[in-house]
């Protein structure tokens, strides 16, 4: 059951990019935010689903081994936690720095262009945006080593 909504999830996904890639080439005009709306709320209900499914259905696959020998392997559901909250913090903190660099860097450039003596002050702007990332990393090194 689990692997049918995860394949709901990709088709979801992969069919979003194609449309949207096809919308694009077509010069369709529309508002963007209902689409992108559209696209999270389906993805959200098959996540939910894949979510209710793990918490409260039966094992997916038939185990082989004893439940000690799974224990010792490190499948259980805090792992899986810690992984997904490393991740977290990794990913988001990279989109929030992608989104500073790209306007503290627009903006730089902009300023250099009209008064080149200001160089290094804004390499140190640009820099502190791309710091952002580097502390989601840490974060994450913590989650998954302390």
């Amino acid at each position: 059951m689990q692997i049918i909504f995860l394949l709901l999830a990709a088709a979801i996904s992969v069919g979003t990019i194609v449309y949207g890639y096809k919308a694009m080439k077509k010069g369709k005009k529309g508002s963007i935010k209902k689409s992108i709306l559209a696209t999270v709320s389906a993805f959200g209900l098959v996540m939910a689903g894949v979510m209710i499914s793990t918490f409260f259905g039966g094992n997916v696959f038939a185990e082989t081994a004893p439940a000690a020998a799974g224990a010792a392997a490190g499948g259980s559901l805090s792992d899986g936690l810690k992984y997904l909250s490393a991740a977290l913090s990794t990913g988001i903190a990279t989109i929030g720095t992608g989104l500073a660099v790209g306007s503290v860097g627009s903006s730089a450039v902009g300023a250099i262009s009209e008064d080149q003596s200001i160089l290094g002050k804004t390499l140190i702007f640009v820099g502190m945006a791309e710091g952002i990332a580097i502390y989601g990393m840490i974060i994450s090194i913590l989650i998954l080593f302390v």
